[in-house]
């Protein structure tokens, strides 16, 4: 069984800094950009996300309101209760979630539904991001079913409800408290996680505890969790109701009238590629063979293909990909430039899942928030 221990001195720093969380995210993650919104909200340009286990200081943070307040003491006696609709409600020490369950570990992508919002060309809301609100780490924690199965589940179980005590931006309430589908909560993959690539949770990722629902969007994926809430009704808590995290069931344009009633959650992320190398505005030299590369991925849909084009979409070409991992896993892909490529050129990559879905080549359709808009990613240089 791995352990983990809390670095003293890493939960010191981080609580002297928490004040200012832009210099939090500064320090920790030098390379992220961060944008100028309320809460903190850093993304990972993409030519620094070519490998295949995302380093730490390299992933996105997406927060929607405040950092918890959490000392030292709170998070040495943290614990985690499940409750609602189940026959007997349990609360566990984090040893006791150590100690008493498998412990469990995958690998799985991690994405934010904004991802890509930046490519509309009509006006969203909420952050910016262009390619880089994602990331593939390692999670090792316990399997939320086993927790579930501990309780025992009532038959009325309908949904989780995740509560945190992060507060929203404006003091009045929690900033998020999202939930799963039973189905989702009982699957393998979902884990409450205690460590990310082989170290305990760092604060910003949500550290003691956090949900981790692989095909999901990163919306669900709660952190600094505190308490499951079991419902028999959809879950309705911060950001789980109007246009948060919620996409039309039908095509809606900028001005339209919005009927909540035909927006749904969010369940299942959409096929998407991102290049890696070389970097947008790249010059490169002739004679050696010029590879580009980079990931791929999907939701619950599993890949099939990625192919490249340097003819703004004319014309395609396989690109290999590399073998599945873990399910949720991205995958690389390669392409050598044929020797006919030199000059300005564009190159462009389009992922394609086992059902068909297949990335838009300019624009996937509008929301009013902006979500999972998985055009084609692009990039632009010259070869001489």
């Amino acid at each position: 069984m791995l352990e983990f221990e809390f670095s003293r001195d890493s939960i010191d720093t981080e609580f002297m800094q928490r004040t200012d969380e832009q210099a939090l995210v500064a320090q920790q993650k030098p390379d992220l950009v961060l944008f100028e919104t309320p809460e903190v909200n850093a993304e990972t340009p993409a030519h620094l996300l070519d490998s295949d286990i995302t380093p730490l200081p390299r992933l996105f943070v997406r927060n929607t309101g405040h950092l918890p307040v959490i000392t030292k003491d709170a998070l040495a006696g943290w614990t985690l209760t499940i409750d609602g609709a189940v026959r007997a409600p349990r609360t566990w020490t984090l040893p006791q979630l150590q100690d008493g369950f498998e412990q469990v570990t995958e690998t799985s992508v991690i994405e934010c539904a904004g991802n890509g919002r930046a490519y509309f060309t009509e006006e969203t809301s909420a952050p910016p991001w262009t390619q880089g609100a994602v990331g593939c780490v390692t999670w090792t924690g316990v399997r939320l079913a086993d927790l579930l199965a501990a309780c025992g589940l009532e038959p009325r179980a309908v949904y989780t409800a995740h509560h945190s005590p992060d507060c929203a931006i404006d003091g009045e309430g929690p900033a998020i408290s999202r939930g799963l589908p039973i189905a989702k909560a009982m699957a393998p993959e979902t884990l409450i996680a205690t460590a990310i690539n082989g170290v305990p949770l760092p604060f910003l990722h949500g550290a003691p505890l956090r949900v981790v629902a692989p095909g999901f969007p990163g919306s669900a994926w709660q952190k600094w969790l505190a308490r499951i809430e079991i419902r028999d009704c959809v879950h309705d808590g911060a950001r789980m109701t109007g246009l948060h995290y919620r996409m039309p069931r039908n095509p809606v344009q900028p001005g339209d009238r919005i009927d909540l009633s035909q927006f749904d959650p969010i369940t299942d992320m959409p096929v998407r590629s991102m290049i890696t190398f070389p970097r947008d505005g790249f010059a490169l030299s002739r004679p050696h063979p010029v590879a580009v590369r980079g990931y791929a991925w999907s939701g619950h849909i599993p890949l099939a293909t990625v192919d490249m084009s340097i003819d703004g979409g004319k014309t395609w070409h396989a690109a290999n990909l590399a073998p599945q991992g873990d399910r949720f896993a991205w995958r690389k892909f390669e392409f050598t430039l044929p020797p006919s490529a030199h000059g300005p050129i564009e190159i462009a990559a389009r992922a394609t899942d086992l059902k068909g879905n297949r990335q838009p080549l300019d624009s996937a359709p509008w929301n009013p928030r902006g979500y999972c808009n998985n055009a084609v990613h692009r990039i632009s240089g010259k070869i001489s």
